[in-house]
């Protein structure tokens, strides 16, 4: 890569790594939130507050927005429904399969199998043709390495919650590959919206028809429904879109990885929580990776 594109590629990652930061500290919202509330109530809930955080700066983008061309204009409504629907599907059953399996699994697991998708991305990119550098496999390789040495103590078995975040992190992987390809057509931040309107419709109708949700439950998950809706929708899920614009979606999903260690980190200085030499030595892995993906990889994916 020459100067510019490692720039860009520097400063698009570090948006991703923003946006990690958030995720990962979200992990404790959603296991707080599952002990009062279903899956399908708690998305629809922190997704309309990430709708309402972000439907002010999409309509002050627009009104900024200089384009006058209807073909222009008719394109970029189209990236707005196929990208919406296709990104807003697939966060849907990740986000489902993700809060309904923290129940049932511990944080630790739900946070090492959700990141697996660093290695779902890449594959599933080379079935659709998309090509990258070689030596991101090692990043990827020592990814995964970390992951274990900081989410995994004793003996690793799978249960019904820790298959849910299997299916939670090939979700995420399809709708990764679908920010990448929608977020050159559209203004990332419509984009954003547009996935978050999907969702927030396929959660209504799961909280509605298959969930009881009350006010007195709600109230006391509000806290970290609120959290979950600003940072992690509303923020961290804006900068995904940005960030991710022109940049390989390998390299993308690496930095986005980290989430399980500042998840992590957040439990230690926040919460007085122990960090273990294993800890500390799966987090600067992880650390690593994301630092040599700056010199191995490319920007477009």
């Amino acid at each position: 890569m020459n100067r510019e594109d490692k720039l860009y590629t520097l400063s698009h990652t570090l948006m991703l790594l923003v946006a990690s930061f958030f995720w990962g500290t979200t992990f404790v919202a959603q296991s707080l939130g599952a002990e009062y509330v279903s899956a399908g109530t708690y998305l629809a809930l922190r997704t309309y507050i990430g709708i309402l955080f972000l439907l002010p700066f999409v309509l002050y983008r627009d009104s900024k927005d200089n384009r006058n061309s209807k073909e222009e204009r008719r394109q970029e409504l189209n990236a707005f429904i196929k990208g919406g629907i296709l990104a807003g599907l697939f966060i849907f059953l990740a986000s489902f399969a993700q809060q309904y399996g923290i129940a049932y699994t511990s944080v630790a697991k739900a946070g090492f199998l959700t990141a697996l998708y660093v290695v779902f991305v890449p594959i599933i990119s080379f079935f659709f043709g998309r090509k990258f550098d070689n030596k991101l496999w090692i990043c990827i390789a020592l990814s995964v390495v970390g992951l274990y040495m900081l989410c995994m103590k004793g003996r690793f078995y799978l249960e019904m919650g820790d298959a849910m975040m299997v299916l939670s992190a090939i979700g995420f992987s399809v709708q990764i590959l679908a920010v990448s390809r929608y977020s050159r057509r559209i203004d990332p931040v419509k984009l954003t919206l547009s996935q978050f309107i999907v969702e927030a419709f396929l959660a209504t109708i799961v909280m509605l028809v298959l969930e009881k949700p009350d006010l007195a439950s709600i109230h006391s998950a509000l806290h970290a429904i609120l959290y979950a809706g600003i940072f992690s929708s509303g923020i961290a899920y804006t900068l995904q879109s940005l960030g991710q614009k022109n940049l390989n979606p390998a390299i993308a999903s690496i930095a986005m990885c980290l989430e399980s260690v500042f998840g992590t980190l957040s439990g230690w200085i926040v919460l007085g929580q122990k960090l273990s030499l294993r800890e500390a030595l799966g987090c600067v892995l992880m650390f690593g990776a994301i630092v040599l993906s700056q010199f191995l990889g490319n920007n477009e994916g």
